[in-house]
C-alpha cells in the first residue's frame, strides 16, 4: 500500500512542481505539505493549493510549520507521529526536507532558541522532524535532504568565504558578525548545506546498525541551480535580481553548455518525487547531483567530524531517546 510523503518548503519554486508530479504520477500516495504560512493572505500557499485543487482525488494536506522554531517543529512531528498511528495517514514512505533560509542582506538572526536563523532551518529542525519520525516509516522508506552544490568550497561562483565544520561547533550557530552581509550570509548558507550532507552519512550510519530501522535510507540530493527560483528575489541584493531577470532566465540554454546543472525549478520538482519513490532509486543513500550518484565535498567525508556534529545535532534538536525510535546512537 502506498504510504504518505511529507514534504517541507511545499509552495517553494521546486515544491509547487513537485507536488504537482506527486499527484499526477503517484495518486496512491498521501501527501502531507508543510508550509511556513498557511493563511489565504500568503500568495504561495494560494498557488500551491490551486495546483492541488486541479485533482480531485488528490490526498494532499497542508500544514503550517514554522522550522525556525524548535517547539512548533516538535509538536508537528508529535501530531503527525499521532495521526499515523491513529490510522488517518498511512505509514511514512518518504521525508523531503526541501524548506530553506538565507539572508544576504542582513546580520546573522538569531531564533528563540538561541540559534542562527539559516542553520536551524535548514538543518537542525529538519534533523529533529526526521529522527522524531522514524517510528513513523513502514517497513522501508526514503529520507531526502536538499543541499546544493555550494556544500563544495569553490564550485559556486557566489562563494565569498568558503563553508566548513568548524572544531568549535558554537560557531554554526552563533556565527560572528562583519560588515560583509553578501558574502557572509551565503556562506551561513552553505555551511548549512555542508552540515546537512556531513549529518546525512551520520544518519545513514546509525540506520544501518538498527534492525528496525535498516530499510530506511537517506541521500543528500544537488536538485541543481534553478535561475527560475524565488530564493534569488527573497533576502537578497537587488543586483541578484537583476541577474535572475536579464541573464539567468533569458540565457539558460546558453550558459547550460558551460553548467550543466543550471536548470529551471520545475525539473528539479521532478526529480526530487522520483528519488523519494520510484523503485529505480529504492535503498539508493549518498550523495547525488541531479538523479546521478555523486561525490560529496572532501571535509563531508570526515568521520570524526561527521560523528562530532551528529552528537551536537542531537542535542541543538532536542532529540533524546525518548522522543526517537532509532536506539544505536543512544548505546
Amino acid at each position: 500500500m502506498a504510504g504518505t510523503i511529507i514534504l517541507t518548503g511545499a509552495n517553494s519554486s521546486l515544491g509547487t512542481p513537485a507536488v504537482e508530479h506527486l499527484i499526477q504520477n503517484y495518486g496512491d500516495y498521501t501527501a502531507i505539505l508543510t508550509v511556513r504560512d498557511a493563511s489565504d493572505a500568503d500568495v504561495n500557499t494560494n498557488r500551491l493549493r490551486q495546483v492541488i485543487s486541479q485533482y480531485p482525488r488528490a490526498k494532499a494536506y497542508i500544514y503550517a510549520l514554522d522550522l525556525s522554531s524548535l517547539s512548533a517543529t516538535h509538536a508537528f512531528t508529535r501530531e503527525i507521529a499521532s495521526e499515523i498511528t491513529n490510522g488517518r495517514y498511512p505509514r511514512l514512505s518518504a521525508i523531503i526536507c526541501n524548506a530553506y533560509y538565507w539572508n544576504l542582506v542582513g546580520d546573522p538572526e538569531l531564533t528563540a532558541d538561541g540559534f542562527d536563523k539559516t542553520m536551524q532551518v535548514n538543518h537542525i529542525s529538519h534533523a529533529s522532524l526526521v529522527l522524531q519520525l522514524l517510528g513513523s516509516f513502514g517497513i522501508d522508506g526514503r529520507i531526502i535532504l536538499l543541499s546544493s552544490d555550494s556544500r563544495w568550497p569553490g564550485k559556486n561562483p557566489m562563494e565569498k568565504y568558503p563553508p566548513s565544520i568548524p572544531d568549535d561547533l558554537s560557531l554554526l550557530v552563533r556565527p560572528d558578525v562583519d560588515d560583509d552581509k553578501q558574502g557572509r550570509g551565503y556562506q551561513r548558507y552553505a555551511t548549512s548545506k555542508l552540515a546537512i550532507v556531513t549529518w546525512m552519512y551520520a544518519l545513514n550510519r546509525y540506520l544501518q546498525k538498527d534492525p528496525n530501522l535498516n530499510k530506511v535510507t537517506t541521500v543528500a540530493i544537488n536538485p541543481g541551480n534553478m535561475v527560475d527560483s524565488r530564493a534569488l528575489r527573497s533576502n537578497t541584493p537587488i543586483s541578484m535580481h537583476r541577474m535572475q531577470t536579464w541573464v539567468y532566465k533569458p540565457l539558460l540554454p546558453l550558459l547550460q553548455l558551460m553548467t550543466p546543472t543550471l536548470r529551471s525549478a520545475a525539473p528539479a520538482g521532478v526529480d526530487v518525487i522520483e528519488l523519494a519513490i520510484s523503485p529505480t532509486y529504492a535503498g539508493q543513500q549518498g550523495f547525488f547531483t541531479l538523479l546521478q550518484k555523486d561525490e560529496s565535498s572532501p571535509e563531508s567525508n570526515n568521520e570524526v567530524k561527521q560523528e562530532s556534529l551528529w552528537k551536537q545535532t542531537l542535542q541543538w534538536a532536542q532529540v533524546t531517546q525518548e522522543n526517537t525510535a532509532l536506539r544505536t546512537t543512544f548505546k
